[in-house]
C-alpha cells in the first residue's frame, strides 16, 4: 500500500466519522430523519446527475429494463438505510448506532446462500462474535445513552440490513455501470422516494434555519463526497478487506467526536459490545473478502 493510499484512507474515514455527529446536530434542531436523508441524497444528486447525463448518457440508456428496476430497488434500499440509521441516532448513543450499522458485512455474509455464495467457517466465527456483541449492546439499557436505546439499536441494525440489500443489488448493476452513473441513479431514486414520503406525511421541505442548511451541506461535502466517494475510489486500488476494516474506525471516530461535542460518554457495556461487533466484522470481512470482495464493499453513507 502506497503512502497516498494511507492519506486517502485517513481522509475518507475521518470524513465518514463526522456523519453521526452532524446528523445528531440536525436532530437536536428538530429536523426529521426523513428530511435529513432526503437532503443528503438530493444535494448529492444535484451534483452527480448532471455529470452522469453529460458523460454517461449512453451507458444509462443501454441498460436493460431489469437493470433499471434493480437501480430503483437499490435506491429504495439506500433511502431506507438512511432513514432507519438516521432515526436510530435520536434514540441511542452515537457509539452504539455507528457500531451496529457497521455490521452490514455480517448481513451480506448471512445472505450469501441466497445468491449461491457460502460463508467460510472463519466467516461464521466472526458473525457469531458480532452477534454476541450486538446482544451485549442491546442489553445495556439506559447505559447505552439516548431516550430509547433498545429502539435505537434495532433501527441501527435495520439500517445495516438495508445497506446490505443495497450492496447486494449494486454488485450486479455495477457490472454494467461505472461509479458516477450508478451513484447518481441510486441517489436520485432515493431522493425522489424520500421526497414522496415527506409529502405523504407532511414533512416540510423548507423553513429551516441557516445552521440546518449548513449541516445539510456539510453532510454532503463531508461524509458523502470526501467520505464514501473517496472510499469507493480506493476500492478500485486496494483490497476490499483493507478498506472495509479501515472503515471500522468510523465508530471510534464518531464516538470520540460525540464525546467532545455532546459530552456523550458510552457505558462500559456499550464499549465492550462495540469491541465485539467490530472484531466480528473484521474477522468476517478478512475471511470473506478474498472470496467475494465486491459484496463486502461498504455502502455510500
Amino acid at each position: 500500500m502506497q503512502r497516498r493510499h494511507i492519506v486517502w484512507l485517513v481522509i475518507g474515514v475521518t470524513a465518514v466519522s463526522t456523519s453521526a455527529v452532524l446528523i445528531r446536530a440536525a436532530d437536536d434542531r428538530g429536523v426529521s430523519s426523513l428530511a435529513i436523508a432526503f437532503y443528503r441524497c438530493a444535494l448529492a444528486s444535484a451534483v452527480l446527475v448532471p455529470l452522469a447525463v453529460a458523460r454517461h448518457r449512453g451507458a444509462l440508456a443501454s441498460l436493460s429494463r431489469h437493470r433499471r428496476w434493480l437501480l430503483v430497488a437499490a435506491g429504495a434500499a439506500l433511502g431506507l438505510h438512511f432513514v432507519t440509521w438516521i432515526s436510530s441516532l435520536s434514540y441511542t448513543s452515537v457509539a452504539a448506532s455507528t457500531v451496529l450499522v457497521q455490521s452490514m458485512p455480517i448481513w451480506v455474509a448471512i445472505a450469501g446462500p441466497l445468491i449461491g455464495e457460502r460463508t467460510s467457517r472463519r466467516g461464521w466465527l466472526g458473525i457469531w462474535v458480532a452477534i454476541a456483541g450486538g446482544v451485549v449492546i442491546a442489553t445495556a439499557g439506559s447505559t447505552g445513552g439516548g431516550s430509547n436505546p433498545a429502539l435505537g439499536d434495532l433501527l441501527a441494525v435495520a439500517g445495516a440490513i438495508f445497506a446490505a440489500v443495497y450492496v447486494l443489488i449494486g454488485r450486479h448493476v455495477r457490472a454494467e455501470l461505472s461509479l458516477v452513473p450508478y451513484s447518481a441513479s441510486v441517489y436520485g431514486v432515493a431522493a425522489v422516494l424520500l421526497g414522496l414520503a415527506m409529502l405523504a406525511i407532511g414533512t416540510p421541505f423548507l423553513g429551516y434555519s441557516s445552521q440546518v442548511w449548513a449541516l445539510f451541506l456539510a453532510m454532503t461535502i463531508g461524509p458523502q463526497f470526501l467520505g464514501h466517494t473517496v472510499i469507493n475510489h480506493l476500492l478500485g486500488e486496494l483490497k476490499a478487506s483493507v478498506v472495509s476494516v479501515a472503515l471500522l474506525a468510523e465508530a471510534v471516530g464518531a464516538t470520540i467526536l460525540a464525546y467532545l461535542i455532546f459530552g456523550e460518554r458510552p457505558g462500559v457495556q456499550v464499549v465492550l459490545g462495540g469491541a465485539l461487533v467490530l472484531a466480528g466484522v473484521a474477522v468476517t470481512v478478512v475471511a470473506e473478502s478474498a472470496r467475494r470482495p465486491e459484496v463486502l464493499a461498504m455502502p455510500e453513507e
